[in-house]
C-alpha cells in the first residue's frame, strides 16, 4: 500500500459523533426547554441506545434535591443560568452529593473562558454554551467514556432491497469491491441472507459458514477466529459469507448480530452488509444501528410502498442522521410500465443517489463468470454508476495513479537524438 493510500484508509472510519455510547445511567437537569428537548433529540438517538437517559427540570438545585442521599448516575448534564462566582458555589454544592466516580457535563449560557477553566480544575468534565447540538453533545459524551488509544472503528453501509429481486445484494457485493479495489480502503462485505446468500456464487468462492459460526458464539469472535472466518479477496477486500444452505434453521439475537458487526467494524474502516428482504428485529436493529443506509429499488408500485415505508421508519428512528439513500435499478426495461424516476422519488421525499439502467447482458455475464461489473465492463455506465455510489457512500474519490516513465524508451530516444 503507498502512502497515500494509507492515509486515506486511515482518514476513513465512524466520525466521533458515530461511536456508540456504553450502557451508561445518564441523569439531565435543565432550567430552559430548548436544553431538554435537545437532550430528549440526543437520548433518542441510536448512538444512545444503550444508555438510560432521564431529563428533568430544575438546575443544579433539583439535581442536588433528587440525589441527596442517593447513589449518582455514571454521568450527570446539569444547566446553570448563574455564571462567575454564583455558579461555582452551586457546582460546590453538586460535588457534596456526587460520587466520586460520576462524570458532570455542566450547560451555561455564558461563553466565559475563566469559568470553564474553574469547572475543569473543580471537576467538571465539560462546559458547554447553549443552545445544545444533539450530535455535538453526543459526540461529548462518547469521548468521555472511549478510551483515546483505541483504534478507530469502522463504518458501517447497509444495503436493503425495497422487495426481492431488485438487485441489492448485486450492488451491495459490487459496491464494495469498488471501495476495496477502486478506493483502496480496506473492506469487509458481510452477507447476513444465511440460507440464500450470493456472496459466494458473485465472487466464485465455495459458500462458507463464516457468518454463521460467528453469528451462533459472537462471544468467541476475537480478531484471530475473525481472520479465520474471512475469505481474503486481494489486499483491500475480505469476504464474510454465508453457508447458503436450507437443511439447518438460523436463529441468532439482536445482541448476537449486533456483536458480530460491532467485531467486524472494530478491524475493518468499510463494513458493507447486505441486509435481506425480509422484517425481523435483527433486520430492524442492524439498518437503525448502521452509519449510512442504501435502499435498493425498482420503479413498480411494490417497490415504491416498501421502500417509502422503510425510509419513514427510519427517517423517525434516525433523526440526527443523514437520510437513507435511494438506489432505482433496472430501469427502461422494454415494454415494461415504470414509475417515472422523478415521479418515485417525490413520492419518498428524497433525490435517488443513482438511477441504474436495465442492462441484463453484463449483469448476467458477470454474475455467471463469478466476476465484478467493474472488472467485465469497466467503461460502461453501469461500472461508472457503481463507482458514482461507492464514491457517495464514502465521501471518497479514485485516487489518480501516475504512469512510471518507461526508462528505456527515454534513453534509447536519448540515442537516436
Amino acid at each position: 500500500m503507498n502512502a497515500k493510500s494509507a492515509d486515506q484508509e486511515e482518514a476513513f472510519g465512524a466520525a466521533p459523533h458515530e461511536r456508540p455510547v456504553p450502557r451508561i445511567s445518564i441523569g439531565a437537569f435543565v432550567e430552559f426547554p430548548d436544553t431538554g428537548a435537545a437532550l430528549q433529540r440526543a437520548g433518542a438517538d441510536r448512538r444512545l441506545a444503550k444508555a438510560h437517559v432521564n431529563v428533568q427540570l430544575g438546575g443544579i438545585q433539583a439535581c442536588i434535591d433528587h440525589y441527596h442521599g442517593q447513589v449518582t448516575p455514571n454521568l450527570l448534564i446539569v444547566e446553570t443560568r448563574l455564571n462567575g462566582r454564583a455558579a461555582l458555589d452551586e457546582l460546590d454544592r453538586l460535588a457534596e452529593v456526587c460520587d466520586p466516580t460520576t462524570k458532570v457535563i455542566v450547560v451555561g449560557r455564558v461563553n466565559d473562558v475563566e469559568l470553564y477553566r474553574e469547572l475543569m480544575r473543580r471537576g467538571a468534565s465539560e462546559y458547554l454554551v447553549a443552545p445544545l447540538n444533539p450530535l455535538h453533545l453526543i459526540e461529548v459524551i462518547s469521548g468521555l467514556y472511549l478510551d483515546p488509544e483505541a483504534a478507530p472503528i469502522g463504518r458501517v453501509v447497509a444495503f436493503i432491497g425495497a422487495r426481492g429481486g431488485v438487485g441489492s445484494s448485486s450492488l451491495s457485493h459490487n459496491v464494495g469491491w469498488c471501495i476495496a479495489e477502486e478506493l483502496r480502503i480496506n473492506t469487509t462485505i458481510i452477507d447476513l441472507d444465511l440460507p440464500f446468500g450470493t456472496t459466494g456464487l458473485d465472487f466464485n468462492d465455495e459458500p462458507t459458514q463464516g457468518v454463521a459460526d460467528a453469528l451462533s458464539a459472537p462471544e468467541r469472535l476475537d480478531d484471530v477466529l475473525l481472520d479465520r472466518l474471512l475469505v481474503k479477496r486481494g489486499d483491500h477486500l475480505s469476504i464474510f459469507s454465508t453457508p447458503a444452505m436450507i437443511d439447518r434453521e438460523y436463529e441468532a439475537s439482536v445482541d448476537a448480530y449486533e456483536s458480530v458487526l460491532d467485531a467486524v467494524r472494530q478491524s475493518t474502516p468499510c463494513v458493507i452488509v447486505d441486509v435481506p428482504h425480509v422484517w425481523t428485529p435483527w433486520v430492524k436493529a442492524t439498518l437503525i444501528g448502521a452509519d449510512d443506509i442504501v435502499i435498493v429499488a425498482t420503479p413498480d408500485l411494490a417497490a415504491l410502498r416498501n421502500a417509502k415505508n422503510i425510509y419513514e421508519l427510519l427517517r423517525q428512528h434516525r433523526p440526527n442522521d443523514t437520510p437513507p439513500r435511494l438506489v432505482i435499478n433496472q430501469t427502461g426495461v422494454p415494454k415494461r410500465p415504470e414509475i417515472p424516476a422523478k415521479d418515485f422519488a417525490e413520492t419518498i421525499g428524497v433525490q435517488p443517489a443513482l438511477v441504474m439502467p436495465f442492462d441484463p447482458q453484463l449483469f448476467g455475464q458477470a454474475a455467471n463468470n463469478g466476476q465484478m461489473l467493474n472488472e467485465v465492463a469497466p467503461k460502461s455506465p453501469t461500472a461508472q454508476g457503481i463507482r458514482t455510489l461507492a464514491e457517495v457512500v464514502t465521501g471518497r474519490a479514485p485516487q489518480v495513479v501516475q504512469k512510471s516513465t518507461d526508462l528505456f524508451a527515454f534513453l534509447k530516444g536519448k540515442k537516436k537524438a
